[in-house]
């Protein structure tokens, strides 16, 4: 539904890298915006060379274009949430991070480091400055697991440890988690996330495992991307993390077939919330 007068449509900001394969990136944050009813804006990162299967080439963006990027938009759009993805190198976080610093708006950090292809798309010297700069502004934080381990240094083996590593990422960034757990290698029915408060309140939060038919890349950037298109509009955070969770598994769901045995995510025209539990975990992790 379009604004009433005197009030503005919301308008969320994706920082992030551009995936020529439209599966990920700029690309699906945007797709996602629009399906929640939100006006997107970018700030490309970097220009990738990729498919689903394999990143050829990374471009990265000069970060002081970057930072133009996001001021430009951010000088002229009432920004409601700024979400940001790839980053690339050490002096794109930094440029993010320091305009970041000049508007205190809510944020979204999805800390993508590795493709699911294996591709590195965070270069080594940047991961000091995602921790030490970029996540300190963060109000959500949505690492899966092989970027939870990177930040915190260990090893996450199964459901005690996964709780820790979320509770141990509120509390070191001062900001809410949303840990992924899509890279288990267990075959399980349900896919159960873990959310942890700074305070060190714990949830889970599940649904029903999709065969995604190999439709999952982009997942990540999918629910980040969801879950600042809801703080966008304000709504609370109970609601905002159940239907991010609700567009990826719907999306899953409702792939698309794009090419010769290739599936792609695409926004639902179902309502996939009646699927998802939001738990409080009694015990919080020692």
């Amino acid at each position: 539904m379009k604004n009433k007068p005197q009030e503005f449509y919301p308008v969320a900001l994706t920082v992030a890298g551009s995936d020529s394969g439209g599966g990920a990136g700029i690309q699906a944050d945007l797709r996602t915006f629009n399906a929640f009813g939100v006006f997107g804006c970018s700030a490309i990162t970097a220009v990738t060379s990729q498919n689903p299967d394999e990143v050829r080439r990374i471009d990265p963006i000069p970060a002081e274009g970057v930072r133009s990027q996001m001021a430009a938009v951010l000088d002229r759009f009432q920004v409601g949430c700024i979400k940001t993805g790839m980053l690339a190198e050490q002096s794109i976080v930094r440029a993010v991070a320091a305009e970041l610093r000049r508007r205190r708006l809510p944020l979204v950090v999805d800390p993508v480091m590795v493709a699911t292809s294996g591709a590195v798309l965070l270069q080594p010297d940047a991961v000091d400055a995602v921790s030490t700069e970029l996540l300190p502004l963060a109000d959500w934080i949505t690492p899966n697991l092989p970027e939870a381990e990177l930040l915190l240094g260990r090893t996450l083996k199964d459901e005690a440890d996964y709780s820790r590593a979320a509770a141990d990422c509120a509390s070191q960034w001062n900001c809410r988690c949303f840990l992924k757990t899509g890279h288990d290698p267990r075959e399980r029915r349900e896919a159960v996330d873990y959310l942890a408060m700074p305070d060190g309140t714990l949830f889970t939060i599940s649904s029903p495992r999709i065969d995604e038919h190999g439709a999952s890349h982009g997942t990540g950037c999918t629910l980040s991307a969801a879950l600042a298109a809801e703080l966008a509009m304000r709504e609370p955070w109970k609601r905002a993390v159940c239907a991010a969770k609700a567009f990826v598994l719907g999306s899953l769901a409702e792939s698309v077939a794009v090419g010769k045995n290739l599936e792609a995510m695409y926004p639902p025209e179902d309502d996939y919330q009646p699927l998802i539990r939001l738990e409080p975990v009694r015990q919080a992790p020692k």
